[in-house]
């Protein structure tokens, strides 16, 4: 096909079956992340476990989740994402069903480490996917989507939890939430190459789309390690992830123990409200991709208007973190909770897209890398609370003032952030 018959062509949308995939596979891993902080009373009654050793249970993911980021990030830079994530989803299935099979404190933290083991590099390589598969002005549009997928799917995780656990118990609820990846991983890999030329089905147009990012494709194996420990761009995107993480992390472990115990509110009234901060944190997403665009469109400056977004997102949510202290009203105060996590979820495109366009080729490494710091603060903050509600004998507000401030932290890092010149250039 000759130059202009390309150019009048329209492309064919084959590339955006990447996005349903990442997105489908983003509400499994939710749904696996976020079952165990509705069933934590439940499992602590049955296995006899204290706040201190439900912290641990929590972090373990956390922990795990963040050791083998960089090397499940850099496996995707290297033989790609198809073989990686396959992997993943399937070692991450089976450990989420291994959950329900736990009989004591060290079985379950042992299973929930190997869970978290198993779902390190899931985003990196889903990043490297998004490079190679979608020009770059679709990226930060394809990441708003995916994480409202996520947060809603998280979001609405709690109340079936309890229809199945109503039904037949913790234990088999996470062998059929177990299943879910299994299904997943076989027609992902069925489907996806990595390298978008490889698929039959792009027309011509599409094929000079996607020339430029297919060219980012496996095979780099020869990260610039040096130069991604001297990157600044690196540290900071690393830093304002473990703020926006540790923050984060209280809705999904800790929340429905905090409704129940704090609250004092009612097991089918506490999996309602759980569903706020998720659900709210989801629009926040869509809300990035939007006002970043206006923003790009008045400034001519999209780092300008990725770092606008660092900026509200972080202080907004540690704002509202403060005020939800304040009201009495459970509904209120899960309200003001909403509004934190929309705040939170304004920064999560930007992060994402800039990680994408510092690390170019080695996209799955620097994803992996902010992913890795983001989790050891993810992985921090159950254990933190755990120890924080013992020793002040549950004083629940001190945790919010803890998070509070660490939210803070991440408008510093973004001050110093360029996000948009890859390492190679910079």
């Amino acid at each position: 096909m000759s130059p202009t018959q390309t150019l009048a062509e329209r492309p064919t949308r084959v590339r955006y079956w990447v996005i349903v995939f990442a997105v489908t596979l983003a509400a499994v891993t939710y749904i696996d992340r976020v079952a165990i902080s509705f069933a934590a009373p439940s499992i602590r009654r049955e296995l006899g476990l204290t706040a201190v050793q439900m912290g641990w249970v929590f972090a373990a993911f956390n922990w795990a989740y963040a050791m083998f980021e960089i090397p499940g990030g850099y496996l995707g830079d290297w033989i790609g994402p198809r073989r990686v994530l396959m992997r993943i989803v399937l070692w991450w299935s089976t450990f989420t069903a291994a959950t329900g099979w736990a009989w004591s404190f060290p079985s379950l933290l042992g299973t929930r480490f190997l869970f978290g083991a198993g779902e390190a590099g899931c985003f990196p390589n889903v990043a490297k996917a998004f490079t190679t598969w979608l020009p770059a002005r679709e990226r930060v549009r394809a990441q708003g989507i995916m994480w409202l997928s996520a947060r809603w799917a998280g979001a609405f995780t709690p109340p079936l939890v309890a229809l199945i656990m109503g039904l037949v118990g913790w234990r088999h609820a996470f062998e059929i939430f177990g299943c879910l990846g299994l299904v997943w991983a076989v027609l992902f890999f069925l489907w996806f190459r990595d390298d978008p030329m490889q698929n039959p089905k792009l027309n011509a147009a599409e094929r000079e789309l996607l020339r430029g990012s297919s060219q980012m494709a496996a095979g780099h194996g020869d990260v610039p390690w040096g130069r991604l420990v001297r990157s600044q761009q690196v540290w900071m995107l690393c830093g304002q992830f473990f703020c926006l993480n540790y923050g984060w992390w209280f809705y999904v472990t800790w929340l429905p123990t905090y409704l129940r115990e704090a609250r004092h509110v009612e097991i089918a009234s506490a999996a309602l409200l759980s569903v706020l901060p998720l659900f709210c944190g989801g629009l926040g997403n869509p809300a990035c991709v939007l006002l970043t665009r206006v923003v790009t469109r008045r400034t001519g400056s999209v780092a300008k208007a990725r770092r606008l977004m660092g900026y509200l997102g972080f202080a907004g949510a540690s704002a509202f973190v403060l005020i939800s202290t304040t009201f009495r009203d459970p509904l209120l105060a899960m309200l003001a909770i909403g509004v934190a996590s929309f705040s939170n979820d304004l920064v999560m495109p930007g992060a994402w897209t800039a990680a994408m366009d510092v690390g170019g080729k080695y996209a799955g490494t620097v994803s992996g890398a902010m992913n890795m710091v983001g989790n050891v603060g993810g992985a921090m903050a159950p254990v933190a609370i755990g120890y924080m509600l013992a020793w002040s004998h549950s004083n629940w507000n001190l945790t919010f003032y803890v998070s509070a401030a660490v939210y803070a932290m991440g408008i510093l890092f973004w001050a110093f952030l360029d996000p948009v010149t890859p390492i190679e250039r910079s």
